[in-house]
């Protein structure tokens, strides 16, 4: 009976289209994100670890260092809104809002890279490094690079895929799939941020 159903299936297919019901783009991005996924777990449990393994484990964020990654943190949030209207665009044949939404996507990553920058060179100016920091332990400045240092370089690359993906888009050389998995890296992006902010920044207010 199984032989049956296997071999109906098969000759359903047909080689078209893949009988796993979503795109090669599709699997091959939510691959990617697992994978990735755990690159992130384990830095991000690597940082709980440090932190809460040294006893002069620093709280360096002062309140204006909060309200500055909480505007980034509503940078990022309002991109993966105007990402969700992209891909609904593009379902929809609309190139001309698909490429604005996307603009606005791109824009929202452009000023979080923007604050984050001028956070790192503040930190970097107040004597922090990977190596060494006036706070406290050193570790805090290796795993706080690093771990922000990750995620900016994702935001950083996907700022210019979703460029690339706006302009082939608007010229007819994308299809609305290749937008749908733009989304998918973008909004992983985004989550990744929300596990960072609270570990990182909101744990670590000075005076707490």
């Amino acid at each position: 009976m199984s032989e049956v159903r296997t071999e109906t299936t098969l000759a359903d297919w047909g080689g078209g289209r893949t009988p796993y019901g979503i795109g090669s783009k599709t699997l091959g991005m939510w691959l990617f994100i697992l994978s990735d996924s755990l690159t992130f777990s384990a830095l991000l449990v690597a940082y709980s670890y440090l932190r809460v393994s040294s006893p002069n484990w620093p709280m360096p964020f002062e309140w204006h260092s909060i309200v500055l990654s909480s505007v980034m943190t509503f940078c990022l949030l309002s991109s993966s809104l105007t990402m969700v209207m992209a891909v609904l665009a593009s379902k929809k044949g609309d190139r001309r809002k698909t490429v604005f939404w996307l603009g606005g996507t791109i824009l929202g990553g452009v000023l979080f890279i923007i604050l984050h920058t001028y956070e790192w060179l503040t930190l970097i100016d107040g004597g922090v490094t990977p190596f060494s920091n006036p706070w406290g332990s050193p570790l805090f400045g290796a795993s706080f690079f690093a771990l922000t240092g990750l995620h900016m370089t994702h935001v950083t690359l996907g700022v210019i895929y979703l460029a690339v993906i706006a302009c082939g888009f608007g010229k007819g050389k994308f299809s609305a799939e290749d937008v749908e998995v733009s989304g998918l890296y973008w909004h992983f992006v985004d989550l990744v941020w929300m596990f960072i902010f609270p570990l990182v920044y909101l744990l670590s207010i000075s005076g707490m």
